[in-house]
């Protein structure tokens, strides 16, 4: 199968596996049918048929068209064009750069002119206008009988034979069989031109109807209605009208007015008022134009205002977002990191517990019968942490059924019940009769009320306990009053101490009441003010009220001089502060700017030293790889050099082994021959001499060899005796050297013990066995 650009080069074979077997093979192949595109690329250039809604969906088309697939070719590396491997790709990928469409096609969207044909026909609706001409809807393909006969008429459909309503029915019987004959038919009454129908749709006319209609008009000519100068306005963009919309309509009716009381222009003598009256006009209106931006620029201020408040109330609630998120954060983390140290807590005092249980480490054996008798046991009910997992499976056994999960299952499987499940009819049981038919009591009965009561009087002893010890009744504590306390003594002092105590209380008395008399006159001096006020308030006298009153007018004068003196200081200050301010602006401001700067300035220095840091750090880095790679080259050379040389020797060993195996063969083989040869000269010689031989021959043979034996033997043990002997003679000096120096030092630290003594004869003895054994043994 062939790729779908048609590339020589990117084949696909569609062939799954080829299978042998002896003398018959079967081929399996695959065909991939290429799948059917419904609409072409360039359809919204071509195809007259082709519409969109709007230049925004010719332009998404447009899109579309300019990245598809079919512009992406697959262009064959030469290099890998027989790899399967993913490193190094057979193809490569590149898009097409001729554009596919000629250039004199219209790439424009074809709606543009209706859109113009649809503003002219709005424009001559609202406004006359005779020298606007509507151009005509040309069609330039209306074949009807021709080439596009075929979108004039469709195929017409049988009725009642599909369920989709046709587009075209077939012409039906006019004279219906089941009508009566024509005489007996009644006149159908006339249709009315009017009529009501109720409509109800699913929709409010405010979802349906964007836009109030608009009706059609015509002017008269020569007349120009005042309605027809709000025709700018439309729906969303001044109507419907507002208190702004209406001062405007105001405006322009006082304009007109204006303009009516405008002198004419061929009045030359009015040219001047006419032009005073326009200043004052356009005055008028540059006015009214400021106020409206100073609202504009109001409501942008307030709108503004509103972003920054919304702004700042959304920074505040994602700043309390994210650190609600840290806290619950560090919370789970702080709850994870209590939970496993309680669990490794619990773990550890579980431990320690077992632990103390068994102090003396002895293995106890598994008692069976108490595992299975104890209920709480390992045996019922194993421990998770061991391994088992009770309710593993358990899921298996869970109904999952749709009577059980949803409320119209539920009411179903209520309604499938029988009456008496779901209104029980609950009967009072009979109390059983304990009188048999003879009268009696049976003797069970008898028993079980035995036994209630027998359990009863049981139950009363458990709930009284112990009962308190009865007090004695003619046996009394009496207690022992608590001892009083001895009467204190205090010692009568002099008269002197006693007339110097009642000096100092008087001379206290004295200074607390001066220290009374002071604070009242400091009060008094406080309050002076307010009690010459209270005295000139009610004071009756002409004099001192005039003497006051002069003293307010000058007061006030003084105010006022001090007001005027203030004010001209705060005026004074005012442009000191003002130079000021600029002075230490303009010093601010480029003390700023230089701290910037500097900061720039050490923040690229930083990020330079950063770099050169860096730039060192990789320069280090690469010379320690560099010296590790040289390193384990050499160290490669050298086994490599090690492992030739040692394949070298093994060679030549291998070749040694073999020369001097071949050699030894060799004079081994020569060596067993010249042997045998010898002794076959050497027994045919014996032969001879013994055939030839006498007695006094063989008794000169066998004196020869004893000699050659004997002799040599007895000469060499009698050598051997007098070596030992001579050695002998150095040895035994030897000793009696030591054994003085040893007695000597003995007696200096005192006599050895018997154990002592023992030892060195035993040392003696070893010693002397060792030069036995030295001694030269005779040769056998």
């Amino acid at each position: 199968k062939h790729s779908k650009k048609g590339d020589n080069f990117d084949v696909f074979l569609g062939f799954s596996r080829v299978v042998q077997d002896c003398d018959n093979m079967s081929v399996t192949q695959t065909i991939n049918k290429a799948v059917s595109n419904p609409s072409r690329t360039h359809d919204y250039l071509y195809d007259p048929l082709f519409s969109v809604s709007s230049d925004r969906d010719h332009a998404r088309a447009t899109f579309k068209a300019h990245t598809s697939v079919d512009r992406i070719k697959r262009v064959p590396n030469f290099k890998t064009m027989f790899s399967n491997l993913r490193h190094h790709p057979r193809f490569g990928i590149r898009l097409e750069a001729t554009d596919p469409v000629p250039g004199f096609i219209n790439r424009q969207w074809r709606g543009y002119a209706d859109q113009a044909r649809e503003a002219l026909i709005r424009y001559t609706t609202f406004n006359y206008d005779p020298t606007v001409q509507i151009p005509q809807v040309s069609h330039p393909d209306a074949e009807v009988s021709g080439r596009n006969r075929y979108q004039y008429f469709r195929r017409p459909i049988i009725p009642f034979l599909q369920q989709v309503p046709p587009d075209v029915l077939l012409a039906t019987n006019k004279v219906d069989p089941l009508a009566p004959p024509e005489s007996q038919q009644v006149p159908r009454p006339p249709t009315p031109i009017t009529r009501t129908v109720a409509v109800q749709t699913d929709y409010r006319d405010s979802e349906t109807q964007t836009e109030p209609y608009s009706p059609e008009y015509v002017v008269r000519p020569g007349s120009a209605p005042e309605l027809l100068t709000l025709a700018t306005l439309t729906f969303g963009r001044g109507l419907p009208a507002g208190l702004a919309e209406v001062e405007m309509i105001e405006r322009a009716r006082a304009k007109r007015a204006w303009e009516a009381t405008l002198p004419p222009l061929n009045d030359v003598a009015q040219l001047d008022k006419r032009r005073k009256m326009m200043d004052e006009q356009e005055r008028k209106e540059w006015a009214i134009r400021e106020a409206e931006i100073e609202k504009l620029q109001e409501a942008r201020l307030e709108v503004l205002k509103k972003l920054l408040q919304q702004r700042e109330q959304n920074h505040r609630e994602l700043t309390t977002k994210r650190l609600d998120r840290l806290w619950t954060k560090k919370q789970q983390h702080k709850e994870d990191k209590v939970t496993k140290i309680r669990r490794e807590h619990i773990k550890t005092i579980r431990k320690l517990t077992k632990k103390r249980q068994n102090v003396e480490g002895k293995v106890e054996r598994r008692d069976i019968t108490h595992d299975y008798s104890n209920h709480g046991s390992q045996t019922y009910a194993p421990l998770s942490r061991v391994g088992v997992f009770l309710d593993r499976g358990s899921e298996q056994y869970v109904v999952k059924s749709r009577h059980l999960t949803t409320y119209e299952g539920l009411l179903e499987l209520e309604g499938s019940l029988p009456d008496f499940v779901t209104q029980p009819r609950i009967r009072a049981p009979k109390p059983r009769s304990i009188v048999g038919k003879d009268g009696y009591v049976k003797r069970k009965n008898r028993r079980e009320k035995e036994l209630a009561e027998i359990y009863e009087e049981m139950q009363k002893n458990k709930l009284k306990g112990e009962e308190a010890p009865k007090p004695l009744r003619f046996l009394q504590k009496i207690e022992k009053p608590i001892p009083r306390p001895p009467t204190p003594s205090v010692e009568v002092p002099s008269q002197e101490e006693e007339d110097q105590e009642l000096s100092v209380i008087f001379l206290q008395k004295l200074i607390r009441g001066k220290a009374i008399q002071n604070m009242m006159f400091e009060g008094k001096e406080k309050r002076r003010e307010l009690i010459l006020e209270l005295q000139s308030t009610h004071a009756l006298q002409e004099a001192q009220q005039q003497m006051k009153k002069s003293e307010k007018e000058a007061i006030l004068a003084l105010q006022r001089q001090r007001q005027m003196h203030q004010h001209k200081e705060s005026n004074i200050d005012e442009g000191l502060a003002d130079l000021e301010g600029a002075a230490i602006g303009d010093m601010l401001d480029f003390l700023s700017k230089e701290l910037i700067r500097l900061q720039e300035e050490r923040r690229i220095h930083a990020f330079s030293m950063l770099a050169e840091r860096q730039r060192r750090i990789r320069e280090a880095e690469e010379s320690g790889r560099r010296q590790v790679e040289e390193r384990r080259r050499r160290e490669e050379d050298e086994i490599f050099k090690q492992v030739i040389g040692v394949h070298q020797e093994t060679v030549d060993t291998y070749l040694q082994d073999i020369i001097i195996g071949s050699v030894d063969a060799t004079a081994e083989r020569q060596a067993r021959e010249e042997v045998q040869h010898t002794a076959e000269q050497i027994n045919d010689i014996a032969y001879e001499i013994e055939e030839g031989r006498t007695k006094l021959q063989s008794e000169e043979i066998v004196s020869e060899l004893v000699h050659s034996f004997l002799l040599p033997e007895v000469q060499k043990q009698t050598t051997r005796e007098k070596v030992k002997s001579q050695q002998r003679k150095h040895l035994l000096a030897a000793h009696k050297v030591v054994h003085k120096e040893g007695e000597g030092v003995m007696a200096m630290h005192g006599q050895p013990s018997s154990a002592a003594e023992g030892k060195a004869t035993e040392d003696k003895a070893t010693q002397e066995g060792e030069e036995k054994s030295t001694s030269p043994e005779p040769e056998k």
